[in-house]
């Protein structure tokens, strides 16, 4: 499941509003509605089977993000099909946009691909190693399609990682949330456990938090690759999608984060060998070394041992979409801390 460290949006149209009939007028083919329903409840934006007399697609109502920045993800979808990356750009309308603003919704309209979704435990080695070079070449040929002057802008991110001292509050808050709870239930147990638990744990190894602004190699990423996001037509990927985080970012950390949501398993141990398979072709294909993949383990391990997003939801803005993650994500940061030099070999031995 996606590792998502923001807030979740607060803007959202009923379904029952979806402006069909204006929007499908702005395309040359797009046709008449015929049927529309939900197939994605994603947590940034919507997704809709869209079928009309001129065929079906996939509608996606942008619930975050201004029609600038979709206009530039939509861009580089176009580039990147170009080279032979698994994208689906959108349909463009008949003035050549791609964002459809009805309103005040952006909204685009994709073909539709058949596909379907495959976690890492339905992977074999080889699709794992597929895998690791699918997202290696994303990452090269996004540094080909992006480099013009007009594409860059800074990454606003910063280096910097997260302060014990400050997760310690955070903790000491959740955790008087979750006691505060009546009636408690299982999550709220589980909650509790957890939170001291990784409160003993950052005690333990507060002195291994990365150097602050330590130098990691940056480039464009997709900002979200995940199962969710990819598309598999059998053992093939037919459709990387939603390409909303597009950014530049320590492209290695992508490819950690990745691996720590294909591969890791319901008790929160990840799949080694799979993890090794995936990223040795992804190391090949993008060009990145063992010290760029260990020292991006060591900032996303570190980052997972801080890191209580899902709680947040649940806790301080009463949001519970996020709540199944919560075992495997929770237990994944202790397994991780327990087994760190093994599963730094896996990703850079």
């Amino acid at each position: 499941m996606p590792y998502v460290a923001t807030a979740p949006p607060v803007v959202d149209l009923p379904f029952g509003l979806l402006p069909l009939g204006d929007l499908l007028r702005r395309y040359d083919y797009g046709g008449e509605p015929l049927a529309c329903r939900p197939v994605a409840q994603g947590l940034l934006n919507r997704g809709y089977r869209l079928t009309t007399t001129h065929g079906t697609y996939f509608l996606k109502h942008h619930l975050d993000g201004d029609r600038e920045s979709i206009a530039r993800q939509h861009l580089a979808t176009h580039r990147l099909q170009a080279l032979g990356v698994p994208v689906v750009p959108p349909v463009r309308d008949t003035e050549g946009g791609t964002v459809a603003v009805v309103g005040g919704h952006c909204y685009a309209l994709h073909p539709w691909i058949d596909g379907r979704h495959r976690t890492g435990a339905q992977l074999t080695l080889a699709a794992s190693r597929h895998l690791g070079s699918l997202l290696g070449a994303v990452h090269t040929c996004l540094a080909q399609v992006m480099e013009s002057a007009t594409d860059r802008f800074t990454y606003q991110g910063a280096y910097d990682s997260a302060a014990p001292a400050d997760t310690f509050a955070l903790i000491d808050e959740l955790l008087a949330l979750a006691r505060g709870r009546t009636p408690g239930d299982g999550f709220d147990s589980l909650a509790e456990h957890r939170l001291r638990e990784r409160r003993a744990l950052l005690e333990r190894h507060a002195h291994h938090r990365p150097p602050a602004a330590a130098e990691t190699a940056t480039g464009w990423v997709h900002g979200d690759f995940h199962p969710l996001n990819l598309l598999y037509r059998g053992t093939d990927p037919v459709a990387i999608v939603d390409w909303d985080r597009l950014s530049v970012q320590p492209r290695a950390e992508e490819a950690v984060r990745a691996a720590a949501i294909f591969f890791v398993r319901p008790s929160g141990e990840l799949d080694l060998p799979k993890v090794r398979a995936y990223a040795r072709a992804y190391r090949l294909v993008s060009g990145a070394d063992t010290a760029e993949l260990a020292a991006a383990v060591h900032r996303v391990w570190w980052e997972r041992l801080n890191d209580f997003w899902i709680l947040r939801w649940r806790y301080q803005l009463d949001d519970r979409r996020a709540d199944p993650q919560f075992p495997a994500v929770s237990a994944l940061a202790v397994w991780w801390t327990r087994r760190y030099e093994e599963v730094s070999d896996a990703f850079a031995g």
